[in-house]
């Protein structure tokens, strides 16, 4: 959600903070800030509402510049947008703080600090932060020592960075639940809420992990861990370059995503099979030992990766034959849940910092699973750390709120976890030689079908006026329907639902109508003619069917019915990735023709790191 970036240097340090924000767009917020320490040895603040475009242009009006200094995007929790809620926020003797996630008890320490005589000028829980910091200053004389006796009060989830035109030369930032990373340079340091911030001044990392507090100057950073002991963190290199986050030729990031795919999934797939087979090394050392000993899975995610894992339910239970379980994380990490003898809990998550699914997976650390697995996108990400086997998809940055190349890699890693599984219980090198070559065919296939767009933007201008949808499938294509619904209400705002096509008769059916277009995925698989059965009960009561139909499905266009057959047929394991292609330029065309911002969707954020 919000971003933060800080950097301490022998520079003029406002570009790179302004270039750190502006990579974190895509994290979604409302509201901007910079905070530095400028040549008068004072803080100068700027916010404003809305785009990093405009915090720029009033920096421009009113130029600052210093050597020391932290930025913030905001996405609002505690307090409307505005520029008084904005970060950075200040107390007093131009003491500053950016900070991400939130503090729930901060009602409680709101109230003693009005009783100690510090003012607020803001509705948010951060500026609670900023005056008990600027309390704790007063005995202890030590902004290092004041940040970890703040910490130590603070209940729910943060990652803080403090500057004090007192102490001008460091950074102090900490950690809980909300991840903070440290760049390293020469002469220089700098701090962020996502390795992307900082690719443009260094590839140089460390990882802060739970309970840490460091400080950041130019020479060096020195890290106390939750029991207040020195500790080193690991210095990693990311493989990821500067312009990896960039458009070029496409018009938005999410276009340029979607067309990214037959890559991204190609490079999930590299090197983990080879002569038709799959590599358990993949997974991780512990790979082999553990995978024999599986009797049952659980699945836990939010959103799309929800969605990717109903998927893989299918194919577990299908193809495995083991029974498989899948959750939405929110839900999970509330109730009390039984744990079945030998279960491996498998968390999906873009970002690898998503709040809930994060806490699902500490909470299962401590019920008895055999293993966790993280199928996740950012190697350097919280949940790989904690997880005991992973399987990283390579799908690169994603920018675009929407996730288009994300999900398919999420589902893509899991087809090999199935492999993985059916090898141990039972597969014979003939299946699995099969169902490799079909996952080395997806690049290719993904390539033809997403020729498929000049068809797919002229459907589109027929929903553009649309205020609902519906979205059908069947089997394991019920969960392409759902992503296909959540695709076009994030970023078109219309209103859509998906269900599995059995169950229109049991009260969806009551909404069809000639306004409600019926969007309906067909592939040919032993559950065609029974779609296709569904298809007449919506043509009776005079739906509008949009059918992505296989080119030997016998599914034809005619009156109220507009079919695009896909390139070629496709089997049952390469079908949801292929299938969810079309669905994904449906909803990118219709918001195009609708107006609306594709990339940064109202309301909504690519990382959802707070609960």
């Amino acid at each position: 959600m919000c971003g933060i970036v800080g950097a301490v240097a022998g520079r003029d340090i406002v570009p790179v903070l302004i270039e750190g924000l502006r990579r974190l767009e895509y994290r979604g917020y409302d509201s901007a800030g910079v905070a530095v320490v400028n040549g008068t040895g004072k803080v100068a603040r700027l916010r404003t509402v809305g785009k990093v475009k405009m915090l720029q242009e009033a920096l421009q009006a009113t130029p600052t510049n210093g050597h020391t200094g932290i930025a913030h995007t905001r996405w609002a929790t505690h307090g409307v947008p505005s520029e008084r809620n904005a970060h950075p926020h200040i107390s007093r003797d131009g003491l500053a703080i950016v900070h991400n996630g939130i503090i729930e008890n901060h009602d409680e320490l709101r109230a003693e600090l009005r009783a100690k005589g510090y003012e607020f000028t803001s509705e948010t829980d951060t500026e609670v932060i900023a005056h008990r910091i600027h309390f704790h200053m007063q005995t202890l004389g030590d902004l290092f020592k004041s940040v970890r006796a703040t910490v130590a009060e603070l209940e729910g989830a943060y990652a803080l960075v403090v500057l004090s035109e007192s102490q001008p030369d460091r950074l102090i930032l900490a950690r809980m639940g909300c991840p903070v990373v440290v760049g390293l340079g020469e002469q220089e340091n700098f701090v962020a809420s996502d390795v992307a911030a900082l690719l443009p001044v260094t590839r140089r990392f460390i990882f802060l992990e739970e309970g840490d507090v460091a400080e950041v100057g130019r020479q060096g950073v020195r890290v106390l861990d939750a029991e207040g002991k020195g500790v080193t963190r690991e210095e990693k290199i990311s493989e990821l370059s500067a312009d990896a986050a960039e458009k070029g030729q496409y018009a938005h990031y999410m276009l340029k995503e979607i067309h990214e795919q037959p890559l991204a999934v190609a490079n999930t797939l590299l090197e983990r099979v080879a002569n038709g087979r799959l590599l358990e090394a993949a997974f991780g050392p512990k790979a082999a030992q553990i995978f024999p000993h599986v009797e049952y899975v659980r699945i836990v995610a939010c959103g799309t990766s929800y969605h990717a894992g109903v998927v893989a339910q299918y194919f577990i239970e299908q193809i495995c034959r083991i029974p498989c379980r899948v959750e939405i994380a929110s839900e999970y990490r509330y109730r009390n849940a039984v744990v079945p003898k030998n279960s491996l809990f498998v968390t999906i998550s873009q970002s690898g910092e998503t709040a809930d699914t994060l806490a699902a997976l500490r909470l299962a650390k401590q019920s008895g699973y055999l293993a966790a697995l993280a199928v996740c996108n950012s190697p350097e990400s919280s949940l790989v750390r904690e997880s005991d086997l992973v399987m990283l998809t390579r799908a690169g940055p994603e920018i675009g709120v929407a996730s288009t190349k994300a999900f398919t890699t999420q589902i893509a890693a899991l087809s090999l976890l199935v492999i993985a599984l059916a090898k141990t219980h039972g597969c014979d090198a003939e299946r699995e030689r099969g169902l490799v070559t079909r996952l080395i065919e997806l690049p290719g296939l993904i390539e033809k079908t997403l020729a498929l767009d000049p068809v797919i933007r002229q459907m589109a201008e027929r929903f553009v006026a649309k205020h609902h949808a519906l979205f059908l499938g069947r089997g394991a294509l019920h969960p392409v329907a759902m992503e296909g619904a959540l695709k076009l209400k994030e970023i078109s705002y219309i209103h859509a639902e998906a269900y599995a096509a059995g169950e229109l008769k049991h009260g969806p059916l009551a909404l069809v109508d000639a306004d409600m277009p019926i969007v309906t995925v067909a592939p040919n698989n032993d559950l065609l003619e029974k779609l296709k059965s569904n298809l007449m009960e919506v043509r009776a009561r005079g739906g509008e069917l949009y059918v992505f139909a296989d080119p030997e499905s016998g599914i034809e266009p005619s009156e109220g019915v507009h079919v695009i057959h896909m390139p070629r047929h496709v089997s049952y394991f390469q079908s949801p990735i292929i299938y969810t292609l079309p669905l994904q330029l449906l909803a990118y065309h219709v918001a195009i023709l609708r107006g609306t911002d594709v990339d940064q969707p109202r309301n909504l954020a690519k990382s959802v790191t707070v609960e």
